[in-house]
């Protein structure tokens, strides 16, 4: 996959590149875990996020956050991460002018980043939030949650314990018009170590579904006049 470098808000950004051959292919960035506690793109589980995209056709990104690899900048705390993620779907879609839709993947931090993506770019239709941390991290921004998506957590987790992502999804179940797929991975620990493929099964399965137009709400019925 072709290695890129290409400008954001605070210099250059190292990323990982694979374009769709068809022309309207849609569009999947995947956004790594913590700078500052070991997160890059290289990730095992971000890594296996961007093949899962790529195998099924789209145009796949993953990217350095600023101050990390060859990523140029200081972290942040969110504000600059999150115009480094929209730098890059900016940058895939200057070179995918007939895409018109966009899946966000993120991981840990990278989940609280996605969402936030999310809730600014209405042609993202789908996501999803790997162990994301309520519990660390502010989500009321996702008022309402603009698209249906997969959160997906383990059940040993201590860094983003279980009670706080259901009292998350419970919250995002509440709105009209969107799906919260909410998954547990049993005996997973914030990492999901010996745990990835079970992690990227249930990642997998829910895309197909999605894919094949379901696991979508179903349109809101016409009222007889």
């Amino acid at each position: 996959m072709p290695e890129v470098i290409f400008n954001g808000p605070a210099g250059r950004l190292e990323g990982r590149y694979q374009p769709s051959k068809e022309k309207s292919a849609p569009i999947a960035i995947i956004l790594h875990p913590h700078p500052q506690f070991g997160g890059t793109m290289n990730n095992q589980i971000v890594y296996q996020l961007f093949y899962m995209f790529q195998k099924r056709g789209f145009t796949t990104l993953r990217f350095n956050f600023r101050s990390i690899g060859r990523s140029q900048g200081e972290f942040d705390h969110g504000a600059g991460e999150l115009s480094d993620a929209a730098s890059a779907l900016d940058w895939v879609q200057s070179l995918h002018p007939d895409s018109k839709s966009c899946w966000v993947a993120g991981y840990s931090f990278g989940a609280w980043i996605g969402m936030q993506l999310l809730m600014r770019r209405p042609e993202i239709e789908g996501f999803m939030s790997i162990a994301p941390q309520p519990n660390i991290y502010d989500f009321s921004f996702l008022a309402p949650c603009p698209s249906s998506g997969l959160i997906i957590n383990g059940d040993s987790d201590k860094v983003a314990p279980e009670k706080d992502v259901i009292g998350l999804v419970d919250k995002l179940k509440t709105q009209k018009g969107i799906l919260i797929t909410h998954k547990t991975v049993p005996g997973a620990n914030h990492f999901f170590n010996g745990q990835v493929e079970t992690l990227m099964a249930e990642c997998e399965d829910y895309l197909d579904r999605r894919l094949e137009g379901e696991l979508v709400p179903e349109p809101a019925a016409k009222r007889i006049r």
